[in-house]
Order: structure tokens, then sequence, then C-alpha cells
């Protein structure tokens, strides 16, 4: 018998591409979407309208016979839940009602989690490569990111009490693409964009459709271990926003939250303090594991990832 998976979040972007990806692989009899909102176009998979907080949810795994589980269902930017405190509430208290099912649910064998690298933070102490063991120096502090730190202690503590489980969790670059609307996005995409005087921060990219390959190849290969995921080589943020045509602002640090909010007042731009600490410090994973463990080097490369999105906002 092939695997029986449920994608989380398949109402936003990623997830349904997730979803869709994953239908008619070799090996995988039946994929069950699943999300709080109906999803804005059909998907190719089967969908299930629940909301992963509720206690439901392990009965509708139990009698699916769900093997695997992927969980791109944590929300990026409080615009996209309604606000700050749903959002926390559908990230942290929705993946422990998630996990409680999962622990509850015999058949499943398979935990596949999208997370973010914002969970190591950034500052002037990160090394200049980061692996999957480096102790964060300058944690996060609100938002998306210390969700996401949440989230991967309880992922770890599902993985102690389910052994028999193979848990394998994503760490992100930022995700970029013709379809990915996320804060940095938005951030890149202002039409006077601040950043911090005296800084120009390394930068890696992923684009969307990577994303989702490795996140195919996990199930398939019925993978475990945390993995950072990037595309290949840097780019510093002067040379993003020639790419995107967008002309900087440089504002000392302390100035570029408010300004950077009036600006970008309406979109999903992110001025918080962990962001303000990455446009100056930038951050550079190493991806040696995932190409060690998958045998996954991505498509494309960061700069590529880069033109790709950059051709999307100027057709646009």
């Amino acid at each position: 018998m092939g695997v029986i998976a449920a994608v989380t979040g398949v109402s936003r972007y990623l997830g349904g591409k997730t979803a869709a990806w994953l239908v008619d692989q070799p090996g995988i009899d039946r994929v069950i979407g699943l999300d709080v909102v109906p999803p804005p176009a059909p998907l190719a998979c089967e969908f299930v309208r629940v909301d992963i907080r509720d206690q439901g949810i392990s009965e509708l795994l139990e009698r699916s016979n769900v093997d695997t589980v992927v969980h791109m269902g944590v929300i990026a930017t409080p615009r996209q839940a309604g606000g700050r405190s749903v959002m926390k509430d559908i990230n942290v208290i929705g993946t422990m009602q998630l996990l409680a099912a999962c622990q509850r649910v015999a058949s499943i064998r398979h935990l596949v989690v999208k997370s973010t690298a914002a969970v190591y933070g950034a500052g002037p102490k990160d090394p200049a490569l980061i692996t999957e063991d480096t102790v964060p120096r300058h944690p996060p502090t609100s938002g998306w990111a210390k969700d996401s730190v949440e989230v991967e202690q309880y992922v770890r503590g599902f993985a102690r009490r389910r052994p028999d489980v193979r848990v394998c969790t994503f760490r992100f670059a930022n995700i970029v693409g013709p379809g990915m609307r996320t804060g940095m996005t938005a951030y890149l995409t202002m039409p006077v964009v601040p950043t911090v005087m005296g800084f120009d921060p390394r930068m890696q990219f992923v684009h969307e459709d990577d994303a989702v390959e490795v996140s195919r190849r996990a199930v398939l290969q019925r993978t475990s271990g945390t993995f950072n995921v990037a595309g290949r080589g840097t780019i510093v943020l002067s040379q993003v926003l020639q790419m995107l045509g967008r002309p900087a602002v440089p504002l000392p640090a302390g100035l570029l939250p408010a300004f950077g909010r009036s600006l970008s007042r309406g979109s999903w731009a992110d001025f918080s303090r962990d962001q303000i600490r990455y446009l100056r410090s930038g951050r550079v994973l190493d991806t040696s594991a995932v190409a060690a463990e998958l045998g996954f080097a991505g498509v494309y490369s960061t700069r590529q990832a880069l033109e790709a999105f950059a051709q999307a906002v100027h057709r646009a």
C-alpha cells in the first residue's frame, strides 16, 4: 500500500502547491488537503475543511488511515491570519493540537514540517555559515520567527514521544518566486526601500519550486532530521534592490521601523526588531546536510531565484 498524505495549509499558496506536486507521485495513493478556509481555486487533491486546532483532526487522520502529515500551515504574516493574536494561535496552538492528534493516531509514520531559517535570528556574533547545530546567539523575539521556535520545540517533543515516527523539519531561507507573497517580498517591492545605513547584508533565497521539491523528496524518501534549505550562493541587499529596480533609502536603524511602516501601510512588509537585525547582519546557511541526505541542491541558485522573482515583479 502506498503513502496516504495529509497536507495542512493548502488554501495558502505554498501549501496548495505542495499538495498538488504530491498528487500522482509514484508510491503515493492519496493526498488530502486540510485548511480552515476553502482554497481560492480547486485543488488537484481532495480538500477537507477542518481547523487543526479542533480535536476532530485526530478522527479525520485516523478515519483516513493517514500515515504522512506535511505541516505547511504555519502562517508568516499577521494579515494572513487576521491579526497577530490569531496568527500565534494558529501557529502554536494549531501545531500543538496537530501533533497531539498525530501522537494518538497509530497509522502516522512520517511528519514533515515547514519551518524557517529565521529561528536562528541574526546578529554580528553569528558564524559565517550557520549549520543545523548552531545555537542562536540572537534568538528571535517576536512574530513568525518566535512562533517557529516554539513550533520546533513541540515537534522535538513529539519526536521523543513517538520515536517510531520519522520527523523531518526544513528551515527555509526566504522563499521567493512568481507566486510567493511574504513579508520579505512585500519589503523588497516597496516603491522606496528603507535599509540600515552602513550595512549591506548577505542574503540567501530559495525558489518556491525548490521549496516544494525538497518537501516532495522528504515524503517519498521518508526522510528524518532537521535541514537548512537555501539556493546556492549569496547576494547582498543592494544587488537585490538593483535587480528589482527599487531605490534604497539608507536610515539609522532606530528610525527604520517607523519610516518603513509609514511607507508600507497596507502591505505585509515586516519591520520588527528581528527583521531590522536581519537587515543589518544577514544570514547564510550551510546546506551540506540536505545535499548529503536527500541529494538535493536545488534547480535555482539564490541569484536565479531572485531573477525569477524580479521577472514576475517587472511583468506585474
